[in-house]
């Protein structure tokens, strides 16, 4: 899925969804687009890692692969 953003330049561009997160990180980019609209990232409305969240390894990945073969 491709999500409009706007980089920290102004330049305006579409970015597949896996790539925001790293974007966000980054602070490569102002803003990007949501369904009920346009979101600032120095606003801080974006999702961040909620205390209490899990830091263990991946075990998924694993299952996933398995069930594919």
């Amino acid at each position: 899925m491709l999500i409009p953003v706007i980089y920290q330049n102004g330049k305006q561009d579409m970015v597949k969804d896996y790539y925001l997160a790293d974007l966000i990180e980054n602070q490569t980019i102002r803003r990007f687009k949501r369904r009920d609209g346009w979101v600032s990232i120095s606003a801080g409305h974006i999702r961040k890692q909620q205390p209490g969240s899990y830091f263990g390894p991946e075990r998924r990945g694993r299952l996933l692969s398995e069930a594919a073969n």
